[in-house]
């Protein structure tokens, strides 16, 4: 008996991205969700679950744009703004694979994108990129992407200076460690509370909020380096509300304090650390003529000069931790901010201690900080892909608008293949993708863009083909996360919405239809798998780490399984230890100050050492004549990315059923515009509505604007057109980071901003 056949009113235990919780269940419908028992600060978010279960956004049935299904495959405008035809399942399983044939056939399978970026569920199942990846590959494999758009700049940096970069954020210094014994946290970007309730795998606890009080009642001082007040609350805070995009001009300076008052510890960066001597050239000003002096950086960040000097005497005399969040490297040159954030711990000397060196993701997601489980868990094979032709995930614009162009990554000179198929499942690039008019120029390109999604959002709005799939509460799954000790026995709380299948039914249905249909399922249910997945982990902890694991019945039945997570960890203590013994995965084994490679493939945007580099965007730049005010694009707090924005909280924060953008009261004044009116945003890229918020948490000229509310063009049949829900993207570049990483940096805009005239256009 399914769960959803047991009793009228149950509780079913789930996860999601943002919290575990009970769903309760009454005749059919999720009517509340209860938060994990063991989760002192739950996650807000999770009310956001109950109404969106059966809202009038959710895809009934599978659906075809009428232009593909009466003319076929091709290039088309009209994506977007035609209307859509309802298909059954037979139909559009043939059609969909005599399309995928037709691609291959005549194009090779590198002409298919299946990069389908987005965090869709939580189960290790169930989860839509294995399940898309692993159809793609049984079809013959697919253009690929690389990296993400949360770490894009720092996944490629930070390898090459301190090893394996998922290392500092997936075995950070823990935060009983940081309460216990940091005296002073110098925090570029912030800890930003309403980001620790998000982890991507599920979170049993929320963990950061505490830890953050118990360090504050310990005596632990913080500096906040941010145009926003609130990405670090709490007591004991110290705000410098510098200049957006400037903050490694501050560090720069605090790199010279220590250097020209001898302050730095010469012997740690002898004996951990490469190439400090080329760095300190720069630092110095021998080759450019310019020291990195305090008065220096206060010129480009507004800090003034006394106030850096001040706080680089204690940091040298204090147990420092030097935090460097995730938006830093989202910006234009966003390999510099985390780079620069290593090397300023290491000239304090502290890496390795306990509550000292530096930390990239503190409240940035929940799991940084909370101990990693030794061992992994269960995961749907994806099996090989046999193409080797692959993107920079955020450059998903340049090759569909550019195939057969040249373009740089990482050292390497690749080119952009030639796409005419884009499979896209569980993921809305209208959310997390830059310039959204140059996004819609490219999407317009490729022969057929398919969409698994539970929802209308923007991404299956612009389709050619959209299959309906269930939520998480309508299957069953295991959920977890490698730095979560829970792992969740997700039931089903709720049958399916009307036609609905989830990810798997639907690709074993298209793989039979082209003959590999056992070689995707392997002849099992999805229970089967869930089974299957659980009794090999099980196994494999017993054997490789001698830890007894419940049989699956067990665990399915308690519908939870506590596991052992380690938290003592300090980022790099072993190698801090004995270098010798546990060198980090550099060409020196060291910490690269200065990184040779670099420096050889000759870019001009990113040399061999961390450097100020002057971005395109900034209120110091030409263009703020323009448009003055800096748009701050950071991640919503009533939502995870653009997830259930139809949701209780999210749609609770509205303002006029706009997306709150957030301005200085005396930017407001200058332009008329009082708390609660709508106003328009733009800058020669795009223009949205949003609902002003104002507030002097946060500098002049400054403005914040999160990500995440659905893109909803006035009228759908113009890639410019106004947005009238407030999606920043119409107004964010879409540039990458600089050749070596080619990360997203739409973080950061110049905008401006004005009074909305005249009658409210509807949202859809």
């Amino acid at each position: 008996m399914s769960d959803v056949d047991a009793e009228a009113t149950n509780l079913h235990p789930h996860t999601s991205h943002w919290g575990t919780y009970e769903a309760e269940v009454r005749d059919g419908e999720v009517v509340a969700v209860h938060p994990f028992k063991g989760d002192t600060n739950p996650s807000s978010l999770l009310d956001n679950i109950p109404g969106s279960t059966r809202h009038r956004a959710r895809i009934a049935q599978p659906m075809v744009r009428a232009g593909w299904l009466d003319g076929g495959p091709g290039p088309s405008q009209r994506r977007g703004s035609e209307p859509f035809v309802a298909v059954d399942w037979a139909e559009i399983t043939e059609r969909l694979a005599q399309e995928l044939q037709r691609v291959v056939g005549v194009h090779g399978a590198e002409a298919i994108y299946g990069g389908s970026y987005g965090w869709a569920s939580a189960g290790r199942f169930h989860h839509a990129q294995s399940q898309v990846h692993r159809f793609l590959n049984g079809l013959g494999g697919y253009t690929s992407s690389v990296n993400t758009y949360s770490l894009g700049a720092s996944a490629v940096i930070l390898p090459r200076v301190v090893g394996a970069y998922g290392d500092v954020f997936q075995r950070a210094t823990a935060w009983p460690i940081i309460a216990e014994h940091t005296d002073l946290m110098v925090c570029f970007g912030g800890i930003t509370l309403k980001n620790l309730g998000v982890s991507p795998g599920g979170v049993s606890r929320h963990i950061g909020a505490d830890y953050l009080h118990l360090a504050a009642q310990r005596g632990t001082e913080f500096v906040l380096f941010s145009p926003l007040r609130d990405d670090l609350s709490g007591p004991n805070v110290t705000w410098h509300p510098l200049r957006p995009g400037t903050d490694v001009a501050v560090m720069l300076a605090l790199a010279y304090v220590l250097d020209s008052q001898g302050l730095h510890d010469t012997a740690f960066l002898e004996r951990y650390c490469e190439g400090y001597d080329q760095f300190v050239r720069y630092l110095r000003g021998l080759d450019d003529g310019q020291p990195k002096t305090p008065e220096w950086a206060e010129q480009i960040s507004g800090i003034p000069a006394d106030s850096l000097r001040l706080l680089a005497r204690r940091m040298a005399v204090q147990r420092t931790l030097i935090t460097v969040s995730w938006s830093l490297q989202r910006i234009e040159h966003g390999e510099q901010a985390p780079w620069m954030g290593v090397v300023l711990a290491a000239m304090l000397g502290q890496i390795g201690l306990p509550g000292g060196g530096f930390g990239h993701g503190y409240g940035s997601m929940a799991e940084v900080g909370t101990g990693r489980l030794p061992f992994g868990l269960p995961t749907l094979p994806q099996n090989r892909n046999p193409i080797s032709t692959f993107i920079p995930v955020a450059r998903v614009s340049d090759m569909l608008l550019r195939p057969g162009e040249e373009f740089d990554y990482n050292g390497q000179r690749l080119t952009y293949p030639d796409i005419r198929l884009v499979y896209w499942c569980g993921g809305n690039p209208f959310h997390h993708h830059q310039d959204i008019g140059r996004l819609r120029r490219a999407i317009a390109r490729p022969d057929t863009i398919v969409v698994h999604d539970p929802y209308w959002t923007p991404m299956a709005r612009h389709a050619d083909i959209v299959l309906p799939s269930t939520i998480s509460l309508e299957r069953e799954d295991i959920g977890g996360s490698r730095n979560d000790p829970c792992l969740v026995a997700m039931h089903q709380a709720i049958a399916p919405y009307e036609q609905a299948r989830d990810d798997y039914s639907t690709f074993a249905a298209i793989a039979d239809a082209l003959g590999f249909g056992e070689k995707f399922t392997e002849g099992r249910t999805a229970r089967e798998w869930l089974t299957h997945l659980y009794s090999q982990w099980q196994e494999r902890v017993r054997t490789q780490h001698g830890l007894v694991i419940p049989p699956f019945e067990e665990f399915w039945h308690e519908g939870y399984l506590e596991l052992p997570a380690p938290n003592d960890v300090v980022l790099l203590g072993d190698f801090r230890a004995d270098p010798d013994a546990h060198p980090i995965a550099t060409p020196s084994g060291r910490i690269e100050i200065f990184s040779s490679e670099i420096d050889a493939f000759g870019y001009d945007d990113c040399v061999g050492h961390p450097a100020w580099f002057e971005p395109s965007e900034w209120l110091g730049s030409e263009r703020a004549r323009k448009f003055p005010l800096h748009l701050i694009a950071n991640q919503p707090r009533t939502r995870l990315h653009s997830q259930l924005d139809m949701g209780k909280v999210s749609q609770a924060s509205k303002v006029q059923g706009r997306e709150p953008v957030r301005l200085h009261p005396a930017d407001a004044a200058h332009r008329g515009i009082v708390d609660g009116d709508v106003v328009k945003v733009f800058n020669d890229r795009g223009s949205c509505l949003a609902g002003a918020i104002l507030s002097d948490d946060m500098s002049r000229g400054v403005v914040q604007l999160s990500t995440g509310a659905w893109y909803d063009p006035i009228d759908p049949s113009d890639v410019n057109s106004l947005c009238v829900h407030g999606n920043p993207n119409t107004l964010t570049p879409d540039i990458g980071t600089s050749r070596l990483a080619q990360g997203c940096s739409g973080q950061h805009a110049l905008v401006q901003i004005e009074k909305f005239e005249g009658p409210l256009p509807p949202i859809r």
